[in-house]
């Protein structure tokens, strides 16, 4: 018997456990670990997960959705890190082309399942 495990899921499932565990440490004990606003490591956390999911599709040679969740991943820690307006506008932009490209290659794969288990 072949099991195979869905490691983009893993992987998002850390991040989450991760970016919401220091919300959670930012609102019951303290609004900073070693003097960084939680809300801007919990935001690292989800960037650092979607370079995570990137690294994992570029190593399954999927090299597309590599790109755009390494863009997604690189526009969410600009937003994160962002020390002008126009950082913030770049790495808004990066997430929005990244996330909409990965929304329609998900929901072809999607489509494509359906007719062939149909």
């Amino acid at each position: 018997m072949d099991e195979t495990v869905d490691v983009q899921a893993v992987a998002i499932g850390a991040g989450t456990a991760v970016a919401v565990g220091l919300l959670a440490y930012g609102t019951l004990v303290g609004e900073s670990i070693l003097g960084v606003d939680t809300t801007s490591l919990a935001t690292g956390a989800f960037a650092a997960t979607f370079l995570a999911v990137a690294a994992l599709h570029g190593a399954y040679g999927r090299r597309d959705l590599a790109a755009a969740h390494g863009a997604a991943g690189v526009g969410l820690a600009l937003v994160a890190l962002a020390a002008s307006g126009f950082q913030v506008l770049g790495g808004y932009l990066l997430l929005v082309v990244g996330g909409a490209y990965i929304a329609v290659v998900t929901v072809r794969a999607r489509d494509e399942e359906r007719e062939v288990a149909g």
